[in-house]
């Protein structure tokens, strides 16, 4: 017995969609003692509040009886109340969130078992079904070369697969979930039997199950998907202390805590800058394409990546309210809100399982009853209509048509899950787009060199010389630039990063320094006529560097992340197709307005995740169908709110390489993308080749 407490948190595995929560909630809100459930299907996880001592393995036991193996996170994985809940628990790096997994939708139920970290082919759903699957090719053999045991071989067969299905059904009805589509399926088999189709009934047994395999495998990677977000934190930090620094779980950083952050490092917390001075890469959590520099004062998020110099920061918020934390929640959240069809949907299905076995039982008995017809066509016809109505089955039986546009859009470089998607697309009125990887390359470029006291040629040279070896995004430009012009590179002595403020060294016997125009500024005086230049430049969505070799102003380099090559003719398809489109970027607001206006965009600026998300239900509010392109973490929860997600593979998947440490790499996801459909969540849309319009 578990003494009394607010809440008790348990592992459940094999939920799939809404109605496999549904289940779990009724069979646990039966349960003497229980004052309420909270279900996630998302996050595989149940929260049960009580008001008395309970027997934690008797609620085990019963929803593990449903077909969901279950078990409580007790001792080192505490319980944790609701507002624990919504944040992410590093201990066993897992994204709860207490949001109700509540649907009234009775069609479905997966009892995949696919336990974490193990792959499909070896849980025990993928033996059950392969075992099936081998019994019923078995049966068929021995029905060729014995005909007279036939019958016999199918029935084993048979029952191979429909004993466990039926188990889940007996226990689903005494939990209180007496019409599931298991009770259909044992209603329909059984009856198959009676009636002599012993071969249809054990097919059809086992398509339901490779349909579940199927389906569970495709919730286990979007669920491992959310998981990746969290490994964006990392899993240690450097705690500062009176006797020196320590390593310390991330999870366990204390507020106000005092955290050292090296060049290279991700920050493991949200805090403020107490010590030194640096570029901060915060594309992860704000789609950004150009280092912040940040000194003492100014406030840092978890996951971004401290770029250039030791930093101390103090810690700001738990690990279960950071940035990447509230990241995951609004995810969980979006994922299981759900849209007017849904909510219609849910509470059709109270009536969809009980009226199909009515149906069928009225075909079977009224004919042969009141007109005298065949008993035995009569009850082939009922017990056909039961297994019509399994919705499982209609998911099997996918049309042709849509077959040859997945096959479509596979030669096209687009990868389409499930076939709902084709017909959502139609509806959609309003593609809302990140900025930095989707419409831009998501790498910045040398558009304009200005000599003033060197020739272009000679001050490429200079700078590519002193940023070669440089990881900061600048740099890089720089250097792709002089090798994209065969500009020479020499070698360059003395380099230095000065924090903050720009790179200095000596090349050719000559003191070069590479700095911002506010920096530069401070060093020499700059002509107006270069200021305007700068300004310009600036009011372009153009970073500026300016060059100086001595103390002399030698020239101004102009730098952005410029728009795809085929991102205009994009935005002009979708406009001609009356499809409105607007820009949702973490970008600053000049940069952003000024790569808008070169594509015919509207523009939001300087948003963080949950304010993508925000506008995404605005515009859904406003009655527009939704489908929100995007390619980094910061777009997944707009990406899981919109009513159609789509991401663009490659850029997602190069920046994860590009931010990201090896390690966090490992069983990563190209993507984070959804389709709002009744009862479940489908993977629908990775990029990975240009785009294709039309």
């Amino acid at each position: 017995m578990q003494p009394d407490s607010n809440t008790i948190r348990f592992r459940v595995e094999g939920m799939d969609c809404a109605s496999c929560a549904t289940k779990v909630d009724t069979a646990v809100r039966r349960i003497s003692g229980v004052e309420d459930v909270s279900v996630s299907v998302v996050a595989g996880t149940m929260s049960v509040k009580h008001s008395q001592p309970i027997d934690l393995a008797d609620i085990a036991r019963r929803v593990s009886n449903l077909g969901y193996p279950t078990k409580a996170l007790v001792g080192p994985e505490k319980a944790a109340t609701k507002s624990e809940l919504k944040g992410h628990d590093h201990n066993d790096h897992d994204h709860d969130h207490g949001g109700k997994g509540s649907s009234s939708g009775q069609l479905h139920s997966h009892a995949d078992d696919l336990e974490e970290g193990v792959p499909w082919w070896r849980t025990k759903k993928a033996t059950m079904t392969l075992g099936c699957g081998a019994a019923l090719l078995a049966a068929y053999i021995v029905g060729q070369v014995v005909p007279e045991i036939g019958h016999w071989a199918f029935l084993v067969a048979l029952l191979a697969g429909l004993v466990p299905i039926a188990r889940r059904a007996v226990a689903g009805a005494m939990a209180g979930t007496p019409f599931s589509i298991e009770t259909l399926m044992s209603i329909a088999a059984i009856g198959a039997v009676i009636i002599g189709a012993t071969e249809e009934a054990a097919t059809v047994v086992l398509l339901f199950l490779i349909g579940e395999l199927l389906e569970g495998v495709a919730a286990q990677r979007a669920r491992a998907s959310i998981k990746n977000l969290a490994n964006l934190v990392p899993r240690t930090a450097l705690l500062v202390e009176d006797e020196g620094v320590k390593e310390v779980q991330a999870a366990d950083l204390a507020l106000k805590a005092v955290v050292l952050v090296r060049p290279g490092d991700r920050i493991p917390a949200d805090g403020e800058i107490v010590e030194g001075r640096s570029a901060i890469d915060e594309a992860p959590v704000t789609g950004e394409s150009v280092p912040k520099s940040k000194g003492p004062g100014d406030a840092v998020f978890a996951g971004t990546i401290n770029t250039d110099v030791a930093l101390k920061i103090k810690v700001t918020a738990s690990a279960t309210d950071n940035t990447i934390a509230r990241v995951i929640a609004l995810v969980e959240e979006a994922q299981e809100s759900k849209a007017p069809t849904e909510r219609f949907i849910d509470g059709f299905s109270k009536y969809y399982t009980p009226g199909v076995l009515v149906v069928g039982a009225l075909v079977a008995i009224v004919p042969p009853l009141l007109f005298g017809q065949s008993w035995d066509e009569w009850v082939y016809k009922g017990l056909a209509i039961l297994l019509i109505g399994c919705p499982c089955a209609l998911v099997i039986s996918t049309p042709a048509a849509i077959a040859a546009s997945l096959s479509s859009g596979a030669r096209r470089g687009l990868l389409l899950k499930g076939g709902a998607v084709l017909e959502q697309f139609r509806k959609v009125t309003m593609v809302a787009m990140d900025k930095t990887g989707t419409l831009t390359e998501g790498k910045p470029k040398v558009t304009d060199i200005v000599g003033i006291d060197r020739s272009e040629s000679k001050l490429l040279s200079m700078a590519a010389a002193i940023e070669t070896g440089s990881n900061h995004p600048l740099a890089l430009a720089i250097v792709e630039k002089a090798k994209a012009e065969k500009a020479p590179i020499p070698p360059a002595f003395d380099i230095a990063a000065v924090p903050g403020k720009g790179v200095t060294g000596s090349v050719g016997g000559e003191t070069v320094f590479l700095a911002s125009p506010k920096t530069a500024g401070e060093r020499v005086a700059i002509p107006a006529e270069i200021l305007s230049r700068i300004d310009a430049f600036n009011d372009e969505g153009k970073t500026v560097s300016v060059l100086l070799v001595g103390d002399t102003l030698a020239g101004i380099f102009a730098i952005r992340d410029e728009p795809r090559a085929d991102a205009i003719k994009g935005v002009a398809a979708l406009r001609n197709m009356g499809i409105g489109t607007i820009m949702l970027t973490g970008d600053n607001e000049r940069t952003a307005k000024a790569i808008g206006a070169s594509l015919g965009m509207d523009v939001r600026a300087g948003l963080l995740p949950e304010d993508k998300q925000k506008i995404v239900r605005e515009l859904q509010a406003s009655g527009e169908v939704v489908a929100k392109i995007g390619d980094g973490i910061n777009d997944a929860p707009a990406l899981a709110a919109a009513d159609i997600g789509v991401a663009m593979g490659e850029g997602l998947k190069s920046r994860l390489k590009r931010r990201m440490r090896p390690s966090s790499m490992a069983g990563s996801q190209t993507s984070l993308i959804s389709y709002r459909y009744p009862n479940r969540r489908w993977p629908i849309l990775v990029r990975t080749s240009p785009w294709h319009w039309g």
